[in-house]
């Protein structure tokens, strides 16, 4: 069941220190792609081309990494496509030399841009992990992330965190300038972000169900608990993604909840949040009696 804190107009009746109650602000779009993340994660590879060796068998070119994986999925990417034991890649941090901006404190999270990179000759996880980092640096640093991120009075570290978040939110591209507004209007509102998405980092997982205790874990990740923006990214944006946080869509929005696929609803008002929360959770529920009747057949 959803739930989150209206503004704070609507709270002053309220007890601050007792539970909050919680509608949350995720996505409920791209079921199939996330439930795929889920089951791949840090271990799927796509490769789109391949070569034949001396032995007459093939190997990978190249290595695609797709919009919104997780560093974690990335490194698990690298360790298969070059065929080495699990945790090389994550291992290979400390020599990779990695030019990654101050605030990120040594973590590429938000910084393996999402391409696709050719292995070379004699490829290591160490020039993987560069050609990723030297192409967002590319990205991020040119004048038009620079500015626009100057722009909404953030630095680019910000700016793609705020992307990181619209990646892993937005249920269809189109929604992705209006989830970047909302995270604007509740930063400037003094509002917590009250994100999924930032509680399934913190967890380590990709779902679309967040329960009240999962709200209350002890985690910098927490946006439902503490004020701001998470301490760094939650995972590695693409252009599009980039492009809506540094040109968020005008509105005044407060609340998102996609209904149904193809059906992503915003608002400022509460209330009416609440009744699009509501006839979610009843699709939620049809579906799955109808999902239990089926299996009992």
């Amino acid at each position: 069941m959803q739930t989150n804190t209206p503004p704070r107009s609507a709270r002053r009746a309220r007890n601050t220190r007792g539970p909050r109650r919680t509608i949350r602000l995720t996505r409920r779009g791209r079921i199939a792609l996330i439930a795929a993340g889920a089951v791949v994660a840090g271990t799927a590879v796509a490769v789109p081309l391949l070569t034949t060796d001396d032995e007459g068998g093939s190997r990978p070119t190249s290595l695609l990494i797709p919009e919104g994986w997780r560093a974690t999925q990335v490194y698990g990417a690298v360790d298969k496509v070059l065929a080495l034991p699990a945790g090389t890649t994550k291992k290979s941090l400390a020599k990779a030399d990695l030019k990654l901006p101050n605030d990120a404190e040594g973590n590429p999270e938000g910084y393996l841009f999402p391409a696709t990179y050719p292995l070379g000759e004699n490829p290591t996880p160490e020039k993987l992990l560069t050609a990723m980092v030297d192409t967002a640096n590319k990205k991020f640093t040119g004048a038009p992330v620079a500015a626009g991120a100057q722009r909404n009075a953030l630095n680019v570290y910000q700016a793609v965190t705020i992307a990181s978040i619209v990646q892993a939110e937005a249920a269809a591209k189109e929604d992705m300038g209006k989830v970047a507004r909302v995270v604007f209007n509740r930063l400037e509102r003094g509002m917590p972000l009250q994100m999924d998405s930032t509680i399934n980092y913190a967890l380590g997982r990709s779902t679309l169900k967040t329960t009240t205790t999962d709200t209350k874990i002890d985690s910098p990740y927490n946006s439902y608990q503490r004020m701001g923006l998470p301490p760094t990214p939650i995972a590695n944006p693409g252009d599009e993604a980039m492009t809506a946080a540094i040109n968020p869509t005008p509105g005044d929005w407060l609340y998102f909840v996609t209904v149904k696929p193809g059906d992503t609803r915003f608002t400022a008002d509460y209330a009416e949040h609440q009744r699009n929360v509501a006839e979610f959770n009843r699709l939620q529920q049809s579906a799955s009696k109808k999902a239990e009747t089926g299996a009992a057949k």
